[in-house]
């Protein structure tokens, strides 16, 4: 049965070196929110890849700006679901126009496959321009779902 009230804010200077504790607290709410080992991990790569992306993008790797990292079960009351929220400065992007990387001519590419990892990694993934400004990645797991 899933812990209730978990739920951690995590604020950091956008620099690679915070990936690796993110992955680590995701892994904590994974598991107090009864998802199994293999779930788990692959929340993480989901939550990893959202991070680097906002780190890379959002932030065009100044690590004097901030990104912003909620983790938790919802509704705290009876968690049914693990969502992750990961807020960066950016300008944003239109999710439509972001190429696919199973295209033939994006085999190759080194990278671009961070949000279609997080689409097939994730029950569901919402990305959206926010009204203050920056760009929001959303992402939800509900409890008891396989990778």
């Amino acid at each position: 049965m899933p812990h209730s009230g978990v739920r951690i804010h995590l604020e950091f200077c956008a620099h690679a070196d915070v990936v690796d504790l993110i992955h680590t607290m995701t892994d904590h709410v994974s598991r107090a929110g009864g998802l199994d080992e293999e779930a788990s991990h692959w929340v993480g790569v989901a939550v990893r890849e959202g991070v680097v992306n906002a780190i890379r993008h959002g932030c065009e790797g100044d690590s004097t700006k901030r990104i912003a990292v909620v983790i938790g079960l919802e509704p705290p009351e009876q968690p049914a679901e693990l969502v992750v929220r990961i807020i960066d400065p950016g300008e944003g992007f239109d999710p439509d126009n972001v190429a696919d990387p199973l295209a033939e001519e994006n085999l190759l590419k080194p990278s671009g496959r961070g949000i279609f990892l997080m689409r097939r990694l994730m029950d569901e993934v919402t990305l959206r321009r926010r009204p203050e400004g920056g760009m929001e990645v959303r992402m939800v797991k509900r409890l008891g779902s396989a990778a």
